[in-house]
């Protein structure tokens, strides 16, 4: 078995490097596919990670929203902040007055006190799912149409030619 492993083996050496008839010798010049396909895709290196848009939420709600572009949103969620902090530090105050006073509608008042705070983590953990899906759909086509057309609705969302 080995006498006839090294015979093959002597032949294909001694053969060398002789060209096939059906071999091409010509260089064709083929483009890198590699750096074709980079040249085709934009530059996303200005997008925000979905990750760290989410935790800019939960540190500040409406900061993630605003580091992807969506401005009003941020706004809306950062009033909504200073809403439901004063309301809860307000509650809270009246609830101390009342107990204090010896007043009956104590029990009434810390539930208030419990809603807005409620609304407040809360607040903070929709801002950061928010950031976190506005972050995925940054590069979304803003070309995207809703109209009403005959029996319906229609969705238009243009294409980019390859």
């Amino acid at each position: 078995m080995r006498v006839g492993r090294g015979i093959v083996l002597m032949a294909l050496l001694a053969s060398g490097s002789a060209a096939l008839s059906a071999q091409d010798t010509t260089a064709a010049a083929r483009p890198d596919s590699t750096v074709a396909r980079r040249a085709a895709r934009p530059d996303t290196s200005h997008l925000m990670r979905p990750i760290s848009a989410m935790w800019r939420s939960m540190v500040l709600p409406g900061w993630g929203q605003s580091a992807t572009g969506r401005h009003t949103v941020g706004a809306i969620f950062v009033t909504w902040e200073g809403v439901t902090a004063m309301m809860t530090l307000k509650a809270q105050q009246e609830a101390d007055y009342m107990k204090q006073t010896g007043s009956a509608n104590l029990k009434a008042k810390r539930q208030e006190v419990q809603d807005w705070l409620v609304l407040w983590v809360f607040n903070h953990l929709f801002a950061g799912a928010d950031a976190f899906v506005s972050a995925h759909l940054q590069d979304f086509p803003k070309d995207l149409q809703l109209r009403a057309v005959p029996g319906g609705v229609g969705l238009s969302l243009p294409l980019p030619r390859p």
